[in-house]
């Protein structure tokens, strides 16, 4: 993953003002994945400090040993009231062995709003030589006061290259490529897909979804993934089947068995419908009747230009 974080404006920015030596007193690295937002984290905090990776103190500081670097919280646990009791004591305290300390907290946008309100004057004015390296993977929870005390870094959507060759170089897999394809330009997606096993098994069932025809189909075919676990993974996967055959019609390209059940108007409605069911997919609980109204609008559309030709 290094390389892509060494690739983005984010980490060229930081880098940047550590060399200049312009550093902000606390900066909010906005990276919209759950997996690796710590690792990335930590490839920052490496060029803080001004560390290789494969020297002592760079493995001590991926490690989490490296004294004047805390990260926070545990890693698989949640920032809690101790925690930052801690961290608010500990900054109080000299540097052990560099000149500077810095506080690590990932996953910063899951603290509640009391534990973020209890860090707004140490991130406004922290002690001589702290600074802090916040990592979220939403900004939306985040306060407005906390915002305006630290300087935002994103690290945007990866590209479907990046991402496979990514993965190509933790090693070659004949799912890489489509797993770099559906995951929505997040890496830890990607490898989720790969690692998990189940990639096929979403990839079979979204073909199958968007090739119901008919509507005597959409209930067996709803109720056979309603409880599917990797609900997002399909939804997307089912956008991009569609997004896929629209574009192969478009370019002029030899159609799947997504494309021959379509006609182009409908391909263009169930791109847009796809990509809106899973927008709304954080808004429901019922899955399998989403599953059922989005295939009905689909086949719904398509009948209604069917009969339009005639």
């Amino acid at each position: 993953m290094k390389e892509l974080i060494y690739g983005t404006t984010a980490y060229s920015v930081f880098s940047n003002d550590a060399k200049s030596g312009k550093l902000s007193h606390a900066y909010m690295l906005y990276f919209n994945d759950v997996k690796n937002l710590r690792q990335a984290l930590k490839i920052f905090a490496l060029k803080f400090f001004g560390l290789n990776e494969n020297d002592g103190d760079g493995k001590r500081l991926l490690n989490e040993t490296l004294t004047d670097c805390r990260i926070y919280p545990e890693d698989g646990k949640k920032l809690n009231a101790d925690a930052v009791g801690e961290l608010l004591s500990d900054s109080a305290l000299q540097p052990l062995e560099r000149q500077n300390k810095l506080y690590v907290i990932s996953g910063f946008n899951e603290a509640s709003a009391l534990l973020q309100n209890k860090l707004l004057k140490i991130l406004e004015e922290p002690p001589r030589g702290v600074y802090f390296l916040l990592g979220v993977t939403s900004l939306a929870p985040v306060l407005d006061t906390v915002k305006s005390r630290v300087k935002t870094l994103t690290v945007p959507p990866f590209t479907v290259d990046e991402i496979f060759f990514a993965l190509q170089r933790k090693g070659q897999n004949p799912l890489n490529a489509e797993a770099a394809k559906s995951c929505g330009g997040i890496l830890g997606e990607a490898e989720n897909m790969v690692e998990g096993g189940w990639f096929k098994e979403i990839s079979d069932a979204a073909r199958e979804i968007c090739t119901v025809t008919k509507i005597s189909e959409i209930g067996k075919t709803a109720l056979k993934y309603g409880d599917v676990k990797n609900k997002t993974q399909l939804i997307m996967q089912i956008a991009l089947n569609y997004r896929n055959a629209l574009n192969s019609r478009v370019n002029g390209g030899k159609p799947d068995e997504v494309g021959r059940a379509w006609l182009t108007p409908t391909l263009i409605y169930a791109v847009e419908s796809a990509d809106k069911a899973c927008a709304d997919l954080k808004f429901t609980a019922f899955f399998q009747g989403l599953l059922y109204d989005f295939m009905l609008r689909i086949i719904e559309e398509n009948d209604k230009w069917l009969k339009l030709q005639e």
